[in-house]
């Protein structure tokens, strides 16, 4: 029978019904079809520069997207690139606190100094002045002078909001497809401004700032969530698993920079510029390799899944999904604090330098089976199930900080805690995307969710700084139950949320296993 070739018409029934109201595809269902009402899939470009979304012209009811496969080269690919993007941005800008801070001394060309949220590096601060390998940190010394102050805490802290701050923009830029766009101009502009910070001169504040805080920050909000979001294109019934292992390589990151950064440092034949841009030269290359494996799966074609601007409110107004932000928030104002002040706890409390020095790589070690095997049991046993256990573990600890007052102390509360906020970490991520109706709204969703939490990453560790007191009389130690309580109590405050928003979504899956 011959097959006459007509011009497509609104009214034939093959014809794209692309502003359909009562179909909405997911971009994982099945992209096969067998017979007539099979899908067509155009695939706009393959080169890494383009829009890397393909287009799906739904032809007919019957048909879907495939679900995500769960496995393969590809996923696998993904996930280990995505693996190396966290441990050159988020691992690398976390482990500062305890790369410089040692029993030996600070050295002429260098010093790292922590501040109330990370360290800031700057050359030539101080003169050569030894540091006790035991006993409180004098009040008055560079050291605690350093940590009080205000202008070097919004370093960090603004450093880690602008690597959250964007989530909204980000977000929609992710679904709508432009993922590799983000990932390469972040990457670009996160490892010329480590570049950058090489070249800052002794006493110059706004270089640092320039470089470290405003610079890197920005890409590190453009290759941060993209590299957590893409996963989920990839996995579903393994989602949370695969997420955590893509998380585990920012604590990874937090073992191996610090003692890559203490050895440099310490080394009499390497000066600070040439120090920070070995670890840029590290971090780099990490990023062109994980850029080189990642990839995209088909999405549907603009309008038909992702959320349009006048459809965000219908979107975010989920009671489920705002009980989790202000969860996360308020968790956050407290969960990262231990994170970045248990080393100037240590050191106060007169612990050996010897492990005050490795607080931090301590914690990374105890984060990194944090981040695996509570995500691998969310999978069985729901990510609601796993998370809640996660933040009352943390809130927990952060109030036994009291008693890390020994080496053992330290190490024991370093490697629970480490452990247990990992696992808040890793679990975010898998949170958001089970809330979503469908991946069209992965990125708004996730970015909304960030973006908020952003605030609470700017504010929380300055808050604890400025709660920070000295000792009465005589007392050179500093004054810590303020600081401890507030935060403990906020991440009580989060754990209420986060029970509350689980309450709300067991009531519209029916079932106790989220």
């Amino acid at each position: 029978m011959p097959l006459l070739l007509l011009p497509p018409s609104p009214l034939h029934p093959h014809y794209p019904t692309l502003c359909s109201p009562t179909l909405r595809p997911s971009p994982f269902h099945s992209l096969s079809g067998v017979g007539p009402r099979a899908m067509s899939v155009t695939t706009l470009s393959s080169s890494y520069m383009s829009k890397e979304s393909t287009v799906v012209e739904e032809a007919g009811p019957s048909t879907a997207l495939s679900e995500p496969p769960d496995g393969g080269i590809r996923a696998w690919s993904t996930v280990a690139g995505a693996w190396m993007v966290q441990f050159s941005t988020f691992g690398f800008v976390i482990p500062f606190p305890c790369s410089r801070l040692s029993s030996h001394t600070v050295s002429v060309d260098t010093s790292v100094h922590l501040a109330s949220t990370k360290t800031i590096i700057q050359p030539n601060f101080s003169p050569n002045k030894p540091l006790p390998t035991s006993g409180a940190v004098p009040a008055q010394s560079n050291v605690d002078t350093l940590i009080l102050s205000p202008a070097r805490s919004w370093i960090g802290s603004l450093q880690l909001c602008l690597m959250y701050a964007p989530g909204v923009l980000v977000g929609r830029a992710f679904d709508a497809g432009y993922f590799h766009h983000l990932e390469i101009f972040g990457s670009l502009l996160y490892v010329f401004c480590i570049f950058m910070l090489s070249l800052a001169k002794p006493q110059q504040y706004y270089q640092v700032f320039l470089s470290q805080a405003v610079g890197m920050g920005i890409g590190l909000g453009m290759t941060f969530l993209p590299s957590l979001s893409i996963v989920s294109q990839h996995f579903k019934k393994r989602r949370a698993l695969a997420i955590g292992i893509v998380v585990s390589g920012s604590s990874a990151g937090g073992i191996v920079f610090p003692i890559m950064l203490n050895y440099l440092f310490l080394s009499s034949r390497v000066n600070f510029a040439t120090a920070v841009r070995a670890s840029g030269a590290v971090v780099g290359g990490l990023l062109l390799v994980g850029n080189c494996l990642m990839r995209t799966r088909p999405l549907v074609k603009s309008g038909t899944a992702r959320v349009k601007w006048v459809e965000m409110k219908d979107t975010i107004w989920d009671g489920a999904y705002l009980w989790s932000i202000a969860g996360a928030f308020f968790t956050s104002l407290g969960v990262y604090v231990p994170l970045f002040y248990l080393q100037l706890f240590a050191s106060d409390h007169g612990v050996d330098a010897r492990i005050t020095t490795y607080c931090l790589a301590i914690m990374n070690a105890g984060s990194i089976l944090g981040r695996l095997i509570p995500p691998f049991l969310a999978d069985r046993l729901g990510v609601y199930n796993m998370l809640l256990p996660s933040i009352f573990m943390c809130a927990a600890l952060i109030f036994s900080m009291f008693g890390a007052t020994t080496s053992a102390g330290v190490i024991l509360v370093g490697l629970l805690f480490g452990f247990s906020s990992g696992a808040y970490i890793s679990l975010i991520p898998s949170l958001l995307v089970s809330l979503c109706n469908n991946m069209g709204e992965l990125g708004i969703k996730m970015g909304c969710a960030y973006t908020v939490v952003a605030v609470a990453m700017l504010t929380g560790n300055p808050i604890a700084g400025a709660l920070l007191g000295q000792g009465h009389g005589n007392s050179q130690s500093l004054t810590w139950w303020p600081a401890l309580v507030f935060t403990g109590l906020c991440a009580l405050l989060g754990l209420l949320f986060v029970f509350i928003s689980r309450a709300l979504f067991v009531v519209r899956k029916g079932r106790q296993r989220v």
